[in-house]
């Protein structure tokens, strides 16, 4: 007798397909589910797969458009990075795989959702985070935090082994000695060699972007044009070529980073679960975004609005990287970034060469740029005697603590 219906977040890879045959040999009846968020991924053949393990039912699910607009691009708003260099690549992905997976789960009449992730890591918690805010009710299968499966499967060698033993397809070409993650928005890598912090990573890791001393010797010029804070078209200067629809653009803006080699990242991170971690990001449109963004929002925005805002852009980035998008607090979060973002617009002229990204300029309709006030040869609307004033009252406190220090001195 079934114990259940069950929507697996499978990936076509070995670990969930060896999950997929376990969860049969359990006695569930299992639906596959896997997302395409922009990852190099042959879908059909992932499907014939998950059909030939014993899937009842398998759902291919194309969400880069989704994934692009409704969690890409608040991350641009929010300015999010993670502990001031991890551009949420990752994290902001997993919310958008487990929402559809809950649909479907719902749609199907599923009790139970199940995932890959491991035991240690940041993807269980958001994962499980989503569904169960998204359906309350429903229960998680998470095998590699279930004894009877991780003591069975202590590493590659025994998932091998299950999987001729089950007639489950393996790659032909060995496994690299790291672990990675792919979406449109970055690769991660991690695990393996890379668990040493002072091991470099290998120069045939990064899949995404060029090594920089090997990236083109003449820049790469771009227009980028913002609404909201949002990307709305992106021009190459000197070819005149326009990308204007959002999955356009930021695939786009992948590929002209991609080929000078910008959004590499080595970092040590704290994972929510307590423990660090060391990982290495690609993250080439996005790190792109990320400094046109921070320049057309400084041009437009107020100074004590902005102070607010960077504040709100770090607890959004935690809230991410924890899991918690679908919580009453970051809704909160997203909804005030939402707001400051209204006078965002305008257009960043940039330069990406090398590894880096150069502001060129910038326009805008909204600007809070004087030109008149702050010039030294024209003195506007602006009195230079009013700057006395204005220094001698913020001077008071100075002064009353450099004699409270020269008081306790004298005692001394």
């Amino acid at each position: 007798m079934s114990k259940g219906l069950v929507v697996l977040a499978y990936s076509g890879g070995l670990d969930t397909s060896c999950i997929l045959v376990w969860l049969k040999e359990q006695g569930y009846d299992v639906i596959a589910y896997l997302a395409n968020i922009g990852q190099n991924e042959d879908f059909d053949a992932a499907r014939k797969k998950a059909e030939k393990l014993g899937a009842k039912k398998v759902f291919v699910e194309d969400l880069r458009c989704e994934f692009v607009e409704e969690f890409i691009w608040p991350s641009v708003q929010a300015n999010g990075v993670y502990e001031d260099r991890y551009l949420l690549g990752t994290a902001i992905a997993r919310p958008c795989i487990a929402r559809r997976q809950v649909q479907i789960a719902r749609q199907e009449r599923a009790q139970f959702v199940s995932h890959g992730a491991t035991g240690k890591g940041n993807d269980q918690i958001r994962f499980e985070l989503t569904c169960y805010a998204l359906y309350p009710e429903v229960q998680i299968v998470a095998p590699w935090r279930i004894p009877e499966f991780y003591n069975r499967f202590r590493g590659r060698k025994d998932l091998m082994e299950y999987a001729e033993k089950h007639d489950i397809p393996v790659p032909v070409t060995p496994k690299a000695p790291w672990s990675m993650d792919a979406n449109l928005m970055h690769i991660s890598y991690e695990s393996g060699v890379l668990e040493n912090p002072k091991n470099h990573a290998p120069s045939d890791l990064f899949q995404m972007t060029v090594n920089p001393e090997d990236s083109p010797s003449e820049p790469d010029v771009l227009e980028i044009d913002f609404i909201k804070g949002v990307p709305v078209k992106v021009t190459h200067v000197k070819e005149g070529k326009s990308k204007d629809s959002p999955l356009e653009i930021f695939s786009y803006l992948n590929e002209i980073g991609g080929k000078h080699g910008v959004g590499r990242i080595d970092i040590v991170e704290n994972r929510f679960i307590g423990m660090k971690s060391r990982g290495i990001y690609e993250t080439p449109g996005g790190a792109i975004l990320l400094q046109a963004h921070l320049d057309i929002e400084t041009f437009t925005m107020d100074r004590e609005v902005r102070r607010i805002k960077q504040n709100l852009g770090i607890k959004f980035s935690e809230l991410i990287y924890n899991g918690f998008w679908y919580s009453p607090e970051c809704e909160f979060v997203r909804h005030c970034v939402d707001k400051s973002q209204e006078n965002v617009e305008g257009r960043v002229q940039l330069s990406v060469f090398k590894g880096q990204v150069y502001i060129l300029g910038r326009e805008s309709p909204k600007s809070l740029y004087n030109e008149e006030l702050v010039s030294m040869d024209v003195q506007g609307d602006y009195d230079p005697c009013d700057a006395s004033g204005f220094i001698k009252i913020n001077a008071v406190r100075l002064r009353e603590h450099n004699r409270l220090q020269g008081f306790a001195q004298k005692k001394l």
